[in-house]
Parts: structure tokens; sequence; C-alpha cells
């Protein structure tokens, strides 16, 4: 599949109009329901194939944000053989209390895993969790850009964003 073939079928399976509470607060009028073309095997088989080439050089583990970026991430691990951890959004309160699932992060270079990117709010909240922890935090690849503040506010932090899409490119790959 091409990258405009793979934009023009995430905007296709996923775009939805109507009216949603974002994260950050905001409301929208469009949105993407990227669960759409998570639950998906032959757009989540190419969307890692894909993203695989976004990722730096050298890194010790992906980090797949609950819940969206879970998926791409294993997808991208299946795809890649780097291993993974699961990052929740906050610790569980029992067990082994854990922050991230499948092992240790201390010492070790992430890069964070997430679908959509709207103001890098999650993002932030785990990659400031994830640092206290001792893990190493530069990068950060998504599906979708929705161009919002995301960008400026992960620079902020540090953090480089590198999209598969941004919602310009998606909106242009669906009227091809």
């Amino acid at each position: 599949m091409t990258r405009s073939e793979l934009g023009k079928t995430i905007y296709q399976v996923s775009h939805i109009k109507g009216q949603f509470t974002l994260r950050s607060g905001q409301i929208a009028t469009e949105y993407f329901d990227k669960y759409l073309f998570e639950a998906a095997p032959e757009i989540l088989t190419e969307i890692a194939r894909q993203l695989s080439a976004s990722l730096p050089e050298k890194f010790d583990l992906l980090a797949g944000l609950e819940m969206g970026g879970i998926p791409i991430a294993t997808a991208l691990s299946l795809h890649t053989g780097h291993s993974v951890r699961f990052v929740r959004k906050t610790a569980k309160a029992y067990g082994t209390g854990k922050l991230a699932e499948g092992g240790e992060v201390d010492g070790m270079e992430l890069v964070i895993i997430e679908d959509v990117v709207t103001s890098g709010g999650a993002i932030i909240d785990a990659v400031k969790k994830l640092r206290s922890r001792g893990a190493i935090v530069r990068q950060v690849c998504c599906v979708i850009d929705r161009e919002a503040t995301g960008r400026k506010n992960l620079e902020n932090e540090g953090l480089i964003l590198t999209p598969l899409f941004s919602r310009t490119e998606l909106e242009e790959y669906a009227m091809q």
C-alpha cells in the first residue's frame, strides 16, 4: 500500500463528524476515531510498516500509551522486533503498582507511541512520570497529528514529534 492509499484509507475509515469533547476540553466538530483503524488488522499492519521508518536509529524500547498507543506499539514491536512497554495513565494502586508494564524502564531510551496528538497533554503527563522513573524520552511517534498545539507543547518538554500523517495530509489524500 502506498502512503497516499494508507492516508486515504485511514481518513475514510476513521474520520467522523459531530460534536466531540477532546481530552484538552476543546470541542471539535470533526474527529478521528482511531479505534476504527486500530481494530482493522490490515490497516494496523500497514501503519506499523510505514511508521517504522520514523523510528530513530538507536533506542531501547517502544512505549505504547494507554489505550490507543498500545495496539500501534504492539504492531510496531511485531514489525521491528523491538520490545515494548505498555504505559498506564496512572500506576496501578494494587498488585505490582507499575506505571509501565512489560519490564523495567530505568536507564532505557523509550520512543513514545501514540495514535492521535492534539494538545499532547496525555503524552506530557506520561513522559514526566516515565522520566521520574529513570527513563530517557526524546521522541514521540504518532499516526495523526491534528495540527493543534501538540507539536509546540511537546517541543517545550524537549520532545520531537514525528507523525505518520498530519490532519492536512489526510484531508488531501481523502480528496484524491
